[in-house]
């Protein structure tokens, strides 16, 4: 199979969707990439440390969509990048379609394609893709909030995470047990601070319990209970997560104006529109603002600060279902892997994500693939 990696554009990505080590697979399993010079520079990873493992260096994405069977990306795909696809064509990639536009499904629909979101497919009830780079955002909330706490962000609170003898630790509140919720918990706890952990399920909850040997204060999810400890938060982590589907504000405008003055939210749920009222999309070069006097930090592709980390993990996560469909077929990858199945969201010129078609009004059909053998 011939397979694309094009430059990433969107959010000011820095990652690339497979590092070396799984381009090399890909070849000495007897398949054909295509990399677009300069992709893997963000990540640190050189053309010369492509083509030592046998891609083929491309100069334009025209020629990098035109060549490819299966485009696999990082960042959702960009109208312009939707203009580029063949018709028939396989793309990987986090889609976020969820709150995305329209005319780029239009597109989708139009063309075939196959469109396979990373953050949707399964395994034994888990998001194998997406928990690779939330087990990156996790500590990153907490470093990012460590940051605009200190004074010299001007409007930061000026204290030190974890305090000192005869100085209280700063609270840490978390909206959310999944793993980016814990995956912070567990950092912040490092750093000395006070974390409190905040879900609606139990079963998390007494999971976090377990994990930290409760040195972890958990509390059952309620307004009453998210509205108390957003007034006690000096750093406040959106982590909640609703699978393909809009993140729904579990945190209002008037209890952000209850804040500390300084806090600092990090709002890691802002890639499928945010879990705070108050919360919209900053970038990498201009990450925050404030509101009622309080910090946002809503970059929603926040694994790309470490890019080079990221892009391994993406590897690691992703290249197992690329091999597949490139070993297979797409149809046969699909029909030995139900997980992989629940990725689809376009196929042959319908929406599959049942999801999707509902916020967009298209007409939603189930997928139902057929053997090549």
């Amino acid at each position: 199979m011939r397979i694309g990696i094009p430059h990433e554009t969107c959010w000011e990505e820095r990652r690339i969707a497979l590092a070396p080590a799984g381009v090399d697979s890909l070849v000495r399993a007897g398949h054909t990439v295509y990399l677009q010079s300069g992709a893997g520079e963000s990540s640190h990873f050189s053309n010369e440390d492509y083509r030592n493992v046998g891609a083929t260096i491309v100069y334009n994405v025209e020629e990098v969509f035109g060549r490819s069977e299966l485009v696999t990306k990082v960042a959702p795909i960009t109208e312009e990048e939707a203009g580029l696809l063949v018709d028939n064509q396989i793309l990987l990639s986090f889609m976020h379609l969820a709150v995305g536009r329209k005319n780029i499904v239009d597109i989708l629909l139009k063309k075939k394609i196959t469109a396979i979101g990373l953050e949707l497919i399964e395994r034994d009830s888990r998001l194998p893709i997406l928990q690779s780079m939330s087990e990156i955002a996790g500590p990153l909330a907490i470093q990012v909030a460590e940051r605009y706490l200190e004074s010299y962000t001007k409007d930061g609170r000026g204290i030190l995470l974890g305090g000192i003898t005869g100085v209280a630790p700063a609270a840490i509140v978390i909206l959310g047990a999944g793993v980016v919720g814990i995956t912070a918990a567990r950092a912040a706890l490092g750093r000395g601070a006070q974390v409190i952990v905040i879900d609606t399920d139990l079963d998390r909850l007494r999971h976090v319990e377990t994990e930290f040997n409760t040195g972890i204060t958990t509390v059952m999810a309620n307004p009453y209970t998210i509205s108390r400890g957003v007034r006690f938060a000096d750093v406040l982590i959106g982590a909640v997560l609703i699978k393909g589907e809009k993140t729904p504000h579990v945190v209002n405008e008037e209890m952000v104006k209850q804040m500390k003055k300084g806090a600092v939210i990090v709002d890691v749920s802002i890639d499928q529109g945010g879990c705070i009222e108050t919360s919209r999309i900053t970038t990498i070069s201009n990450p925050v603002f404030s509101i009622h006097n309080v910090i946002h930090y809503c970059v929603p592709n926040m694994p790309t600060l470490v890019s080079r980390t990221a892009s391994y993990g993406l590897t690691n996560s992703s290249l197992e279902y690329i091999l597949s469909i490139a070993e297979n077929g797409l149809s046969n990858a699909l029909m030995e892997d139900k997980g992989l199945t629940k990725g689809v969201c376009t196929y042959n010129g319908n929406c599959t994500n049942e999801f999707l078609a509902n916020s967009f009004d298209f007409n939603y059909k189930k997928i139902h693939i057929f053997s090549t053998n």
